[in-house]
């Protein structure tokens, strides 16, 4: 099987156009409630050819960045006459995880994907899939289309969800370390053996355990 290319390069209207080409421009997000939603346009020859919006709920957020991928690769692929898709995203960490040969907790996402596109490769010589970064920050104008519409959308799922693995995991760990925080603040002891540290804003920094703890 051939590598699927990826490619950290900034994608801007200038780049070149073929009849063989298409371009995938997907984005995310996840609101406090919880709802994650995944946009992507599908770009044929300077024309959105089709339009995807899906929801979802209770997923951590690259869970969320790894669907939308996959739900913009999925119909591309299935195109006739297509060898170049080009999959611009502001999260190459995403692309990498579908790539990644390890063990991880993500693969119930991206496995059923990984022979979709191995057919798609050995199909025709000439077929590559690449992924370009686009920094969100330089508001490139398709980027941004995609982005407006994350951000705009106000789903409410109609049923109930069940909690991804990940999500469950995280929500677990939050309530852990929320409780780990508010018996410390009223620990009598606290002053005795802690020292109160205050951030750049004089508040008073809570105990954190990650990235080295505060």
């Amino acid at each position: 099987m051939k590598f699927v290319t990826i490619s950290f390069y900034s994608f801007s209207s200038s780049s070149s156009s073929s009849s063989n080409n298409i371009a995938i421009i997907a984005d995310r997000g996840v609101k406090k409630s919880h709802i994650a939603t995944a946009v992507v346009c599908i770009w044929f020859n300077n024309s959105i050819i089709q339009h995807l919006q899906i929801h979802f709920i209770n997923v951590i957020l690259m869970e969320a960045k790894l669907m939308a991928i996959c739900t913009g690769l999925i119909p591309a692929m299935e195109r006739d006459n297509i060898h170049d898709i080009i999959v611009i995203t502001d999260s190459i960490a995403a692309a990498r995880k579908i790539l990644e040969s390890k063990v991880d907790s993500l693969q119930n996402i991206f496995i059923p994907i990984i022979s979709t596109i191995g057919s798609f490769l050995r199909k025709d010589n000439r077929n590559k899939i690449h992924f370009w970064y686009c920094l969100g920050k330089a508001k490139w104008p398709r980027h941004q289309l995609v982005d407006n519409q994350v951000k705009a959308s106000k789903c409410i799922p109609a049923f109930p969800s069940k909690e991804s693995h990940l999500f469950s995991r995280k929500k677990e760990c939050n309530n852990i370390l929320h409780e780990w925080q508010e018996s410390f603040v009223d620990n009598p002891k606290k002053g005795q053996c802690f020292l109160s540290f205050e951030d750049e804003k004089q508040q008073v920094i809570k105990p954190i355990y990650a990235k080295g703890g505060s």
